[in-house]
């Protein structure tokens, strides 16, 4: 089974300037290709630290993924550390070259020395032409001093090595790793993780050869990341969606996706399954509500929009919340939050009425109201039923104001979950 490291060439790294987010995202690309990544090393401009760290890697590793330090300023040194560690001279790529000249001439400007450099590749290495900037990759054959050994050369620009992955790399992985390894995320909210491992435990006491779990624990739930492991595909998708579905049974209550499928991906798939629309009232949010459902293309369809209350003003004109029940239990309460959704529902026309109110911080609080409370509301149209169906609840969170929010947002995401969940399939 081939084994990869991943080296991050930097000074902006190390000095926490950047986040490493291309090794991120080229580890989860490699383990969807059966290669599993044993190390990430970030590495200083020093070209005698780089060469020093790669040799390491190469030593230990059959593949080794770079980025950073192919650019045309002083401190993009990468491609003359590895001429020094390799004993290798430089030639000029000519697809790499039509590619640095078709974007310099769409800005209007003139070819010069330096930016041909960037078209300059090791010899004996299969160049990888930049489609999104400049600076060429490339995949080396490290022999004879790092025998059975490859290195991956690609810019540190998040664009440029994703679109140099999916174009040249992945497919040279796929062409050698000779296994399989899937990946399915069974996503659940509102149940947290040692809960969720007792539920399940029958099942990892029995999981086929090849096949582990993890839980990924996160601000909006816990993913349970089935893997599995084969030499042929078809054994390895026949034991990932057994384990899968037998996790997604047991769990089934707080099972809201088994696959990528997000938690509003999820929601408006269930809007449109109903014939369903709907409308947000968001006071305490301030329309991440509404900006986490319309981040989803085709939310159109179910969407319709959504009323920005965050003054008690606001609430009166633009929801017809009434001043005495306001002065009574206050913005933020489970009586306000009812209150905002039917306002809502009956001036959106939607289907469904969203409501959120509460105290995100760091000021606001009561004594009997502190700063994390939030008040939820939901008003939903029953075919039947003489008046609209409304339910609310109460929580409390701890974070700050930007924690608080997205927690906030979260937290009304699950309960529209819950209600269409509950509620059936039939339209409204």
């Amino acid at each position: 089974m081939m084994q990869a490291e991943i080296v991050s060439i930097g000074d902006e790294l190390l000095k926490g300037l950047r986040v490493n987010t291309n090794a991120a995202e080229m580890s989860a690309m490699l383990s969807l290709e059966g290669v599993p990544v044993r190390r990430i090393t970030a590495c200083s401009d020093l070209e005698d630290e780089m060469q020093e760290v790669l040799a390491e890697a190469l030593g230990r590793s059959e593949l080794v993924l770079v980025t950073g330090g192919l650019g045309p300023t002083r401190d993009d040194r990468t491609r003359n550390a590895l001429q020094q560690l390799l004993g290798r001279g430089l030639r000029l790529d000519g697809a790499s070259l039509r590619e640095v000249e078709l974007r310099v001439a769409s800005r209007g400007r003139e070819m010069t020395e330096l930016m041909q450099s960037q078209a300059m590749v090791l010899e004996g290495s299969e160049a990888m032409p930049n489609t999104k900037g400049t600076a060429a990759g490339m995949i080396i054959n490290c022999g004879p001093r790092f025998t059975g050994r490859h290195l991956v050369l690609m810019p540190g620009v998040p664009v440029e090595m994703q679109a140099m992955m999916e174009r040249f790399v992945l497919p040279w992985v796929r062409a050698r790793s000779g296994a399989t390894i899937i990946h399915t995320p069974v996503k659940t909210i509102g149940i947290g993780e040692s809960t969720l491992a007792e539920m399940i435990v029958s099942v990892e006491d029995s999981l086929p050869e090849g096949t582990t779990v993890a839980y990924l624990p996160h601000g909006a739930g816990v993913d349970v990341i089935v893997s599995t492991f084969a030499d042929a595909r078809e054994k390895a998708e026949e034991d990932n969606l057994a384990v899968a579905g037998a996790i997604s049974h047991l769990a089934e209550g707080f099972v809201y996706a088994v696959g990528k499928e997000s938690l509003e991906e999820t929601i408006i798939a269930m809007l449109r399954r109903r014939g369903a629309t709907l409308a947000v009232a968001e006071s305490c949010t301030g329309g991440l509500v509404a900006s986490r459902i319309t981040d989803v293309a085709g939310s159109s369809e179910v969407f319709t929009g959504g009323f920005i209350v965050y003054s008690n003003a606001a609430k009166e004109e633009q929801l017809g919340v009434s001043r005495n029940l306001l002065d009574a239990f206050g913005a933020v309460s489970q009586e306000a939050a009812r209150a905002m959704a039917m306002g809502c529902l009956q001036r959106s026309g939607a289907g469904v009425a969203l409501a959120t109110t509460g105290i995100a911080g760091p000021g606001g609080a009561t004594p009997d109201k502190p700063v994390g409370m939030l008040a939820l509301g939901l008003a939903r149209r029953t075919p039947g039923s003489e008046g609209p169906h409304v339910e609310s609840t109460l929580l409390f969170m701890h974070g700050d104001r930007l924690q608080n929010k997205l927690r906030f947002s979260q937290a009304a995401l699950r309960m529209l979950w819950e209600s269409l969940r509950l509620s059936g399939s039939s339209p409204e």
